[in-house]
């Protein structure tokens, strides 16, 4: 990794930066710069702040190479993706739309939907990836319940026990 050298400009906008600035995650990455600066060795810095060493060579080579933007950019956290958008907005309508349609007209040897087979129509049909637990909740917030049918192999009359002698 290469030598960390600040301009007294860099160092004296670092000090402003710490004594001014809201966010926590800028005023420690602004302390590891100026205490590397300063010479300490970066797995000192990294136990003074509670990171691991690795961390803190991340922050400096951030740092350094994001030399042409402004001061708190160079301290910003780096991209990153977040979690997944919902599929929610993309799998309803399809799952409202497919409801009513009997699975065997589409060839699956199923007469009734289940959560499976819907990921696994939704997969192939419209190429949407998704979970059965994503497919549940959809169907949930469609207010669309379902039970899979139970069969009954024989019914009891209501008088069953009268005719039992009993």
């Amino acid at each position: 990794m290469a030598n960390l050298t600040l301009s007294d400009a860099e160092r004296s906008r670092l000090h402003d930066l710490i004594a001014h600035a809201a966010d926590a995650r800028i005023v420690r990455r602004a302390y590891a710069i100026l205490w590397s600066d300063e010479g300490e060795a970066l797995p000192v810095i990294a136990g003074r702040l509670g990171v691991s060493r690795q961390t803190i060579y991340n922050w400096v080579a951030r740092f350094l190479a994001r030399a042409d933007v402004d001061l708190t950019t160079r301290l910003a956290d780096g991209y990153r993706s977040g979690r997944p958008k919902t599929a929610a907005g993309v799998i309803d309508p399809l799952l409202e739309a497919i409801w009513e349609t009997d699975p065997r007209t589409l060839g699956y040897r199923s007469t009734v939907w289940t959560a499976p087979l819907l990921v696994h129509y939704l997969a192939h049909t419209h190429h949407v990836a998704v979970s059965c637990q994503s497919v549940r909740l959809a169907l949930a917030r469609l207010r669309i319940r379902w039970k899979r049918p139970r069969h009954t192999l024989a019914l009891r009359p209501d008088h069953w026990r009268q005719a039992k002698g009993g």
